[in-house]
């Protein structure tokens, strides 16, 4: 093991997800322990990787064994055990070529997925193994697609957007009676599908705002993927201007801190995208419209928030439930306890004078 050279400590730091290039790097190759290496990533030293592929990816498995598991744990201490876990893992690294070519030997293309993520690259780099292997992933689901049995076609999920994988939340909005066809606002699209659906139900516009510029270019090719010329994007916090008479919110479910960028589509601190929906929407709801929120009951089994707090928020807020629907989820990882519901709310009327 050597410190890296002045050639490549030179290289540029790619990553997507916020992480600092470690301080110290050291070059490694298949001559390295299994025990070494992990006791250099967990003091926060970077492996800079030059034997072959395939030693690198047995490394890595090598160095998650030797983080051990989160499984029992209460959610908190999961989620500390796994953030320090991608840490760890974070530091085996592999260098990239101008081009984003992977000079290591048995080593796959990667140069179309990583200029789909980080665009066009002219000088050397270093990625996390990790985050690469990430990268090459969502390039092949991006050209795979996720089938939609409510769509009859294929969602195209980009890099750190959120794949339908669990598609319950889209059965629930592909069944549930529409309120309108005239017009729809779909907070935080993701990648389009809900919108997508709307417009295949007959909703002759819809709006799909969110405010991850990656998320509409995502929701956008897959609009233009399945024909749907009444969809429009827009870059929002949460509300596009105007009123709706139908809006459409599948927020994050869990009330924590997410680690990474994809993880905010599922994990939400203080609910603060929930909270914003519910607080806003009485002045983008149409007079007698209907509000679609989408939510699993996860967080009220993993007792990050009462069943109580929600309604309480919809009472603040002004509104009613006219209805709920609900669903098991089917993916294979859910909680065989858990539900995920479609609320439909409406603003509450105001008391006639007397």
């Amino acid at each position: 093991m050597n410190p890296l050279s002045t050639k490549d400590g030179g290289r540029r730091w790619l990553t997507t997800v916020g992480t600092k290039m470690p301080r110290t790097v050291v070059a490694v190759d298949d001559r390295v322990t299994a025990d070494e290496a992990f006791r250099l990533a967990a003091s926060g030293t970077g492996l800079a990787w030059y034997g072959d592929f395939p030693g690198a990816r047995n490394l890595l498995a090598a160095l998650s064994r030797r983080c051990g598991t989160a499984a029992g744990k209460p959610f908190q201490e999961q989620r500390n055990q796994r953030s320090r876990r991608a840490r760890i893992l974070g530091r085996l690294l592999v260098p990239l070529d101008p081009g984003h070519v992977l000079p290591l030997r048995r080593g796959p293309d990667v140069r179309e997925a990583c200029t789909e993520v980080y665009g066009p690259s002219e000088t050397a780099s270093l990625v996390s193994l990790r985050e690469l292997l990430g990268v090459v992933g969502a390039h092949e689901w991006r050209v795979k697609g996720v089938e939609i049995p409510a769509l009859g076609a294929r969602i195209h999920p980009h890099h750190g957007v959120f794949s339908p994988v669990r598609g319950e939340y889209v059965d629930l909005v592909a069944r549930t009676p529409l309120p309108t066809k005239e017009l729809a606002f779909d907070i935080g699209t993701g990648t389009g599908v809900l919108a997508a659906v709307l417009a295949r139900r007959g909703v002759e516009r819809v709006v799909a705002t969110d405010n991850e510029p990656r998320a509409l270019a995502c929701a956008r090719e897959n609009f233009e993927r399945l024909g749907c010329t009444g969809t429009e994007t827009l870059e929002a916090d949460v509300f596009p201007p105007g009123r709706a008479p139908l809006i459409v919110c599948n927020p994050p479910w869990l009330p924590a801190r997410a680690h990474t960028p994809l993880e905010r589509a599922v994990y939400d601190p203080g609910s603060r995208m929930l909270k914003a929906f519910l607080d806003r929407l009485p002045r983008h709801l149409e007079p007698g419209g209907e509000a679609w929120l989408i939510l699993s009951d996860l967080a009220e089994l993993l007792g990050l928030r009462r069943r109580e707090e929600l309604l309480d928020a919809f009472e603040r807020s002004g509104l009613e439930v006219l209805g709920r629907e609900d669903i098991r989820p089917r993916h294979r990882r859910a909680d065989a306890k858990e539900v995920t519901s479609l609320w439909r709310l409406t603003t509450r009327a105001a008391p006639v004078p007397d």
